[in-house]
């Protein structure tokens, strides 16, 4: 049903598109974020133009001239209305890192333009290698705090701190992965308080947060929850609906995060394409570029050398330990599934009684406590052996892998390689697997550690 002005509690919406940030530090009567980072840039921009013109070998200039450090000081406040003018103090840009360089640095371009024309048309002795040492050293100062103040900000809102409350419109799989995205990643600073939609479909599974009404109640959902905006699953909407709950949303100044149904997608692969007026993505192919491939062999290649030479000694104590135990083989090879769905030998120090693959059968019948899905690992397995459990509990059973990533099968990072038996269970979003290397750790491996 269509809501109107008078249905909807009348409760303030707070913003959360300030800067990085929420009102939880005004609340407590410490600056907003918005005005430390306000700070931040002020001092940065000052703190580079004034060396520009403190640093001695750069070029000849009259310190003393106040033409020249007026001139500066327009420089400082033009670069600093740039900064402001394309939004850097807003999370929705800020938060993309090649977003806030490339605004960073128009901004120092404008300054620099800025006291060059000035310079000139006034007549000024303002040497243009000082001007330009200015914007660089403006820039590099942004570039360098900016990146610090980032990192500093994701360990708090990893803490629980300068969190941003959502609630979610939609009840579908692709809300529940938001909400489990969202809960998995307390860095990003989002929390998500309520949902709004199906009750059904709600008390089908476990949400962990309140039901707040069906999607027509998304308003109401944020004034009673205080909440600083709203995340729309767009799947779980009718695009009439879509279009109806967002346009309320936004009329009433509540900030709307859209998903755009599609996961494991680069960003920059999607272009804004307007169709007739309506907005569309379009979605660019993959594409492989060929020095990154090589650049990333060649890393692969020097790090796995080095780590072979380095951890030789610990190969050979291990190895040894593993000989002595059942006098059986040191090394485990086993057919495991790579790149473009080829198949190789993955080396392994050997942590498991000499008929372990014969066993397998028997272990998994009267064991209930492997991972669930295809790719599976036993807890427990009582198939290891007790150096295995050892070696397994260090990883020192993986470094064998490390011949894999130097003869090309493997990488150092990437997916688990998984056996052909499981490959014939994969549905299509896992055999996109199969589009890079495996990897000696990734992922798959670190969650599936019993530790």
């Amino acid at each position: 049903m269509n809501r109107t002005d008078a249905d909807i509690v009348s409760l303030p919406v707070r913003h959360l598109d300030g800067p990085f940030g929420s009102t939880h530090d005004r609340a407590h009567g410490a600056p907003t974020l918005k005005r430390r980072l306000v700070s931040l840039d002020v001092g940065c921009v000052v703190v580079g133009w004034l060396l520009s013109v403190v640093l001695p070998w750069i070029g000849d200039i009259d310190r003393r001239d106040s033409a020249v450090l007026l001139t500066m000081a327009s420089a400082m406040v033009i670069q600093l209305l740039a900064i402001s003018g394309l939004r850097l103090q807003k999370a929705r840009v800020a938060a993309r890192r090649s977003a806030e360089l490339s605004g960073l640095g128009r901004s120092a371009l404008a300054g620099a333009i800025w006291a060059g024309s000035i310079a000139r048309i006034a007549e000024i002795t303002y040497p243009d290698s000082r001007i330009i040492a200015g914007a660089v050293l403006s820039f590099g100062a942004l570039a360098v705090f900016r990146g610090l103040f980032s990192s500093w900000l994701r360990t708090q809102r990893a803490l629980g701190n300068y969190s941003r409350s959502l609630v979610l419109v939609g009840v579908n799989e692709e809300a529940a992965s938001l909400r489990e995205l969202l809960g998995v990643h307390p860095e990003l600073g989002y929390r998500v308080v309520a949902v709004v939609g199906d009750r059904e479909a709600y008390e089908a599974g476990g949400w962990g947060v309140p039901l707040a009404g069906d999607i027509d109640d998304a308003l109401n959902a944020v004034a009673q929850y205080r909440a600083d905006g709203v995340l729309i699953a767009a799947s779980a909407l009718a695009g009439s609906d879509l279009n109806r709950v967002s346009r309320e949303l936004l009329r009433h100044e509540v900030h709307v995060h859209l998903s755009s149904g599609l996961t494991g997608i680069d960003l920059r692969r999607l272009r804004p394409l307007p169709l007739s007026h309506e907005p569309i993505f379009y979605l660019e192919q993959p594409v492989s570029v060929v020095w990154r491939l090589r650049a990333k062999r060649a890393m692969d290649l020097v790090l796995a050398t080095t780590a072979l030479i380095a951890a030789s000694p610990i190969l050979a104590v291990a190895a040894l330990g593993v000989k002595l135990t059942d006098r059986g083989p040191v090394f485990f090879k086993q057919t495991r599934v790579g790149l473009n769905g080829e198949q190789f030998l993955v080396y392994k120090l050997r942590t498991m009684v000499p008929d372990a693959e014969s066993r397998l059968g028997e272990v998994l019948e009267t064991l209930g406590n492997g991972r669930d899905g295809v790719l599976f690992k036993l807890e427990n397995d009582p198939r290891r052996t007790r150096i295995g459990r050892l070696l397994e509990a260090s990883s020192i059973d993986e470094l064998p892998q490390l011949l894999n990533v130097l003869n090309g099968t493997m990488s150092l990072v990437g997916p688990r390689p998984p056996l052909p038996r499981e490959v014939e269970e994969f549905d299509d979003e896992l055999m996109r697997r199969f589009l890079v290397k495996p990897g000696v750790t990734g992922l798959w491996q670190v969650e599936a550690r019993e530790n």
